[in-house]
């Protein structure tokens, strides 16, 4: 009983700490989800063959919403799979709210976006410009479409921006509750030591298994990896693996909007080659 209430106040003491953070962050992405999803949807449609730049700046904001959106503009083929990957790769779901509740982190925050960033403007910038002539003009979309055609949200919220908020945050303080209950279980009776052991000795291939987590179409996978690695148990290269390969319910809405699955299923292993290979890229570099 003594370790089930220290493992339980622990788990309390940790989430509470990061609620104030969070609810703050949450506020921000909702206001920006009322207020500028127009917009958003706009600077996506109209942006062209370079669609990818503003589609990598956009994905920084953390709201999965808007890799739906991509998802469904592209299966109306307004925008290019250039443009389509670029919002993929860097949507971070509820890493970027997560790593703001703890203000040690920020420099890490920086960094991943940043990273990130480049990743998605680099894969934009080779899959519409570089393997263009390659690709069948079926799969590499754009200028098809009309953004006035296509149903590119996937609900009304009709939530007021605080109540919207309050909804969000407790679901993810939820999440980092019980997360923080699992892991507090498993130090206090597998040990510390023996968990490091277990991820040290994993290594390099800590991306393979970070990018497949991160390719399930849900806010949890994000909530994981970032716990992981805020724990200490995955490195930067692996978070940023699965974080690349975690569109949130992008894919989902991918599968369900466009007709082909042939080109579903290529887009997905395309997106999570790009993300392993950036993140294995950088653990060999020593990130």
């Amino acid at each position: 009983m003594e370790h089930l209430i220290h493992i339980f106040s622990h788990a309390i003491e940790d989430t509470l700490t990061m609620v104030p953070f969070l609810f703050l962050a949450y506020l921000a992405i909702e206001w920006i989800e009322h207020h500028h999803s127009e917009r958003i949807e706009g600077a996506l449609s109209q942006g062209g063959r370079w669609g990818f730049v503003p589609a990598a700046v956009l994905g920084c904001v953390p709201q999965c919403g808007f890799s739906a959106m991509a998802a469904n503009l592209y299966a109306s083929r307004v925008i290019t799979l250039g443009t389509l990957l670029s919002v993929f790769l860097v949507t971070s779901d509820e890493a970027v709210p997560l790593l703001l509740a703890v203000p040690d982190k920020w420099p890490q925050l920086l960094a991943l976006l940043g990273v990130k960033l480049a990743i998605g403007i680099l894969a934009g910038f080779v899959i519409d410009f570089v393997l263009r002539g390659l690709l069948p003009a079926s799969l590499a979309g754009g200028y098809t479409g009309r953004a006035a055609d296509c149903d590119c949200h996937e609900h009304v919220e009709e939530d007021s921006v605080l109540v919207a908020t309050l909804k969000h945050s407790l679901h993810i303080i939820l999440f980092i509750f019980l997360f923080n209950l699992v892991m507090g279980a498993a130090v206090e009776w597998v040990g510390e030591d023996a968990i490091s052991a277990f991820v040290v000795g994993v290594g390099w291939l800590q991306p393979f298994a970070a990018g497949l987590v991160g390719l399930i179409p849900n806010c949890a996978a994000s909530v994981l990896l970032t716990q992981l690695y805020l724990s200490g148990s995955l490195s930067f290269g692996a978070v940023v693996a699965g974080l690349c390969t975690g569109a949130g319910v992008g894919l989902a809405v991918l599968f369900r909007a466009n007709k082909s699955w042939k080109q579903n299923l290529f887009i997905t292993g395309l997106l999570y080659c790009i993300g392993v290979a950036a993140g294995l890229l950088l653990t060999l570099l020593g990130f």
